[in-house]
C-alpha cells in the first residue's frame, strides 16, 4: 500500500544535495532516510523516481546502489532466487523484436535454428540445471505465442506434459515463456504445476513501437493479466540499453509496479550481430547498477533478477549488482549466447554472504 510521502520533499532536497558542496555527506545521508521511508512502505512517485536518474559519477551511484541494498537486505533477505531457462524451439520468429537474433526478420548468423525439442532432451537439461544450484527451470520459445497456434498443433501439450515429467522427476520447479496465452491456455499452464511464467513488457509503453511492430505493449500486458488470473507468478522485466530515455526505464518500473508482477528480469542488451540493434555501444556497467538500484527503490519487495548481458556488460563488476539491489539471477546458458558456469555464480554468492535458493515472494 502506498503510505502518505515523507515530510521532506524527496525531489527537491535530492537536487539540493547534488548541487551542494559536501554533498556526498548530504547525497548518503538522504539516501539512507529515503531507503528506511521505503522500508517503512513508502513507494516513490514518477517525479521522484526521475529525480534518482540525475544522480551521476561512480561514488555517488555506488551510494545509491548502497540504499538500494538496505532495501533489499530489509525487505528480500539474503536469499539469490536461482533459476536456468532452456531454448525449446529457437529461430524463424514471425515477430520483429530489434533486440533478437531469433527474428526471421534480422536473422542472427550464430542464432540457431530447431523445432521443438523431445521431452527426454528438456528433461535431461532439467535434472543438470537442478544439478548446478538451479530452483527453477524454464522453457522458452520463440513465437508471438502460442495463443496463435494452429489448432491442429500438439506443440501446447507437449510441453505441458514435460512440465508434468520435469515435476515427477526432479525437484526443480518448471516455468514456461511461450508467448502470449489466452485465460484457458494461462489456467492449463496453472493445472499442469507452473507456477511462474516470463512474459516481458521489455521497455516502457511509450518506447515499446521503436523496437517491436508487429505486436503491441498492450498484448503483452494482456497476456501478463491472464496468467495473475490463473494464480501464476508474472516474471515480467525489460531490457536496458536498446537506446531509451532515463525516463523510460522509470515508466517501465512503475509499469510493473502497478502490474503488480512478482519477478523481474533485468537483461543488459548484448548487442546481436545482424539485429537493428547489433551497432549500439554496451551499456556502461555504472549506468547499469544505476539502473538496478532505482528499480529495487520502486519495487521494494520484488524479486529483482540478473538476467541476459550480466557477464557482457559487467565483466568483472558482476558482484557489484548483488549489492545494488539484485536479489536474484538466472544461472548457466541463455537463449543464444553463453553464462558462465554456474559454479563461479555460486562462488560469487558465497564471497558476498549470499546464498542462493528461492527468494520470498512480494506481498504487493
Amino acid at each position: 500500500m502506498v503510505q502518505a510521502p515523507p515530510s521532506t520533499n524527496t525531489q527537491t532536497n535530492t537536487k539540493a544535495f547534488l548541487s551542494s558542496s559536501d554533498k556526498k555527506q548530504h547525497l548518503e545521508t538522504w539516501l539512507q532516510n529515503l531507503a528506511e521511508q521505503i522500508i517503512s512502505g513508502y513507494r516513490l512517485n514518477r517525479e521522484e523516481a526521475i529525480t534518482l536518474t540525475q544522480i551521476a559519477g561512480q561514488e555517488d551511484i555506488l551510494l545509491l546502489c548502497e540504499a538500494a541494498d538496505r532495501v533489499r537486505q530489509a525487505c528480500c533477505g539474503n536469499v539469490v532466487d536461482l533459476c536456468s531457462i532452456i531454448n525449446v524451439k529457437s529461430g524463424g520468429c514471425s515477430e520483429n523484436c530489434s533486440f533478437c537474433s531469433q527474428s526471421v526478420h534480422h536473422p542472427g548468423e550464430a542464432s540457431p535454428i530447431y523445432g521443438l525439442k523431445s521431452t527426454e532432451e528438456i528433461l535431461a537439461q532439467a535434472k543438470a540445471a537442478e544439478a548446478g544450484g538451479a530452483k527453477r527451470f524454464c522453457l522458452v520459445s520463440q513465437g508471438r505465442g502460442i495463443k496463435y497456434n494452429s489448432p491442429k498443433s500438439t506443440e501446447f501439450e507437449q510441453i505441458l506434459d514435460t512440465v508434468r515429467q520435469i515435476i515427477a522427476e526432479t525437484n526443480i520447479k518448471p516455468c514456461c515463456a511461450l508467448g502470449e496465452v489466452t485465460p484457458e491456455q494461462a489456467q492449463a499452464l496453472a493445472e499442469a504445476g507452473v507456477t511462474r511464467y516470463n512474459h516481458n513488457l521489455e521497455a516502457s509503453e511509450q518506447f515499446y513501437p521503436e523496437i517491436v511492430t508487429t505486436h503491441s505493449w498492450n498484448d503483452r500486458v494482456e497476456t501478463v493479466k491472464n496468467l495473475k488470473a490463473a494464480g501464476i507468478q508474472a516474471c515480467t522485466g525489460g531490457i536496458i540499453g536498446m537506446g531509451e530515455t532515463w525516463e523510460d526505464r522509470i515508466d517501465l518500473a512503475l509499469a510493473l509496479r502497478e502490474l503488480q508482477v512478482e519477478s523481474v528480469p533485468l537483461n543488459l542488451l548484448n548487442p546481436r550481430e545482424g539485429t537493428p540493434l547489433g551497432e549500439l555501444p554496451k551499456l556502461d556497467p555504472y549506468d547499469a547498477l544505476k539502473a538496478i538500484a532505482i528499480f529495487r527503490l520502486i519495487l521494494p519487495e520484488q524479486i529483482i533478477r540478473y538476467a541476459g548481458g550480466r557477464e557482457a556488460v559487467m565483466g568483472e563488476l558482476q558482484n557489484l549488482g548483488l549489492k545494488a539491489g539484485i536479489n536474484a539471477m538466472l544461472i548457466g546458458h541463455y537463449l543464444t549466447t553463453l553464462g558462465q558456469p554456474p559454479e563461479r555464480d555460486q562462488a560469487m554468492l558465497e564471497s558476498l554472504g549470499l546464498k542462493g535458493g528461492e527468494a520470498p515472494i512480494p506481498t504487493n
